[in-house]
């Protein structure tokens, strides 16, 4: 999980966490110390690969094509026909290549590289936890009419989401889902603002419903409940808040319950299609779809799985929602004509791959209409790893910097935000930035409750502040060497976007 985007998208860093049950008075509950069984979809024995397979949208196509999936070796696992989308399982070799060839199939490609128990890479960083008397001091140092843990969020300040709050903390009739690891709504902090009713599990391609399936399968799936805090965590006198604690979040869990995590495509279609299905208005990706870091249109199977996403991600815009995605965290200029790709797939061994970013894209970020987003620190510059690029980034927010030093009480550059079991701790990246922004487009929907997805993506641009292309050479980790060049000027650059987001801005 969570790498500078060389490997993995989650996040960057070491999470330090901060065990807090004592001294903000609850103790952790069953249900909130006890991970979740997994749910019956996963505990069925995957076949040799997975596939997806996009047709015409008219239903006589989709049912021969089903039939057709049949005839080759295949079973169905899910037709999503208002997208045109059918997730498939198959041990044959061949059903890539003969599937394409069937009337009415418009591309076609396995998901995966290998079996699923070829898992993928994991978090390089040990659980650091603070004393009592280390948390004690963050305490005192919040003011009083601030959350306990409110003083470490430097972010919250620096876009003004702690005055926001005190205008409009956002509406209830506004949900941001949280596509994920899961999340643990048991946690205090997340529990007043959580919806189940909009919530799943689309780890097999197919939603699963069933009560508490959207949790995360143990600790080390931390990342999603991290977001959701960031999001939503409720101004209720514990822990931590959130940038919108007034809006509902929801889980909808895509990461493979083993250690490597991974995000399969046809997971993510059926999170964008339950999320649209279910009046969501806001989804948050802070990840990139697996096994490809970069999917190249050139290729038939990664043609395959841009093609799927993105008519899941068309299909929930049509329905109102707005995708906010983060950017990535190799320090990449998105914009460039050619970039190193050498993780993918990360589900077998990879490969040493040159790719141009123009027609090799980065999915969900680089899709149509979804808002990609960019890192800062506490100084508001670029953080040294966020990716970059002209024309591709759409605003920027605090995603944390360990070399941007906050005047803080743990003088910790990075995010603090909830984790499961009743746990709070530090994390970094475009991942971290990601629902800064999904929160300030909630606040702005919460304002605008008719505004299109569009509108929305207008007005995050319009309310941000553009600082504008470093004037000095970018050397975001002090070491000397150049690290970025910054293209464009105050309105619009590659590194910020429209500029960092506001949300003191959205509330008025």
């Amino acid at each position: 999980m969570a790498h500078l985007r060389s490997r993995r998208r989650l996040a960057l860093a070491v999470p330090v966490v901060l065990s807090l049950t004592a001294s903000l008075g609850f103790l952790p509950s069953a249900a909130s110390a006890t991970p979740r069984a997994e749910s019956a979809a996963q505990a069925t024995d995957a076949p040799a690969l997975a596939y997806v397979v996009n047709t015409k949208l008219d239903r006589r196509t989709i049912e021969s094509v089903q039939k057709a999936v049949t005839a080759v070796g295949g079973s169905v696992v899910v037709t999503y026909d208002r997208i045109g989308v059918i997730v498939v399982h198959s041990a044959n070799p061949d059903f890539a290549q003969q599937i394409r060839a069937v009337r009415g199939v418009q591309s076609a490609g396995a998901t995966r590289t290998a079996p699923l128990s070829a898992s993928g890479t994991t978090d390089e960083g040990a659980v650091q936890y603070l004393s009592k008397a280390e948390a004690a001091k963050v305490e005192k140092a919040s003011a009083g009419d601030s959350e306990p843990l409110e003083a470490d969020q430097w972010d919250l300040r620096a876009i003004g989401a702690d005055k926001a709050a005190k205008i409009n903390p956002g509406s209830r009739n506004v949900t941001v889902a949280v596509i994920d690891t899961g999340v643990d709504d048991t946690h205090p902090d997340i529990a007043p603002n959580f919806s189940p009713s909009q919530s799943a599990n689309c780890v097999s391609g197919k939603a699963d419903t069933t009560y508490g399936s959207w949790r995360p399968v143990d600790a080390d799936h931390y990342h999603g409940t991290h977001v959701a805090g960031e999001i939503a965590a409720a101004r209720n006198g514990t822990g931590v808040a959130g940038m919108a604690p007034g809006v509902k979040v929801a889980g909808i869990t895509v990461a493979q319950p083993d250690p490597g995590q991974l995000f399969y495509p046809q997971s993510v279609v059926c999170a964008f299609v339950f999320a649209a299905d279910h009046g969501v208005e806001i989804t948050n990706n802070s990840y990139y779809v697996d096994p490809w870091q970069y999917n190249c249109l050139d290729d038939p199977d990664q043609k395959a799985i841009v093609d799927a996403v993105n008519r899941a991600q068309l299909y929930a815009r049509s329905k109102g929602t707005l995708s906010v995605a983060a950017a990535g965290n190799s320090g990449y200029d998105l914009d460039s004509d050619a970039i190193v790709d050498d993780s993918s797939p990360d589900d077998s061994p990879p490969v040493n791959r040159t790719v141009d970013p123009h027609t090799c894209f980065d999915v969900p970020t680089q899709l149509p209409g979804v808002v990609t987003v960019s890192a800062t620190g506490v100084k508001g510059a670029k953080s040294y790893y966020s990716s970059y690029g002209a024309g591709v980034i759409d605003v920027a927010a605090p995603g944390g910097d360990k070399y941007q030093i906050p005047d803080t009480p743990s003088k910790n550059g990075r995010i603090l935000s909830t984790l499961p079991n009743n746990q709070y701790g530090f994390l970094q990246g475009t991942s971290m930035a990601t629902p800064h922004v999904a929160a300030a487009a909630a606040l702005l929907k919460s304002a605008h409750s008719h505004a299109t997805p569009a509108q929305l993506q207008a007005l995050l641009k319009a309310e941000a502040d553009n600082p504008g292309c470093p004037s000095d050479p970018y050397d975001g980790d002090g070491d000397g060497v150049v690290d970025a060049t910054c293209v464009g000027g105050k309105r619009v650059n590659g590194f910020y976007g429209f500029g960092i987001v506001n949300a003191l801005r959205a509330v008025k």
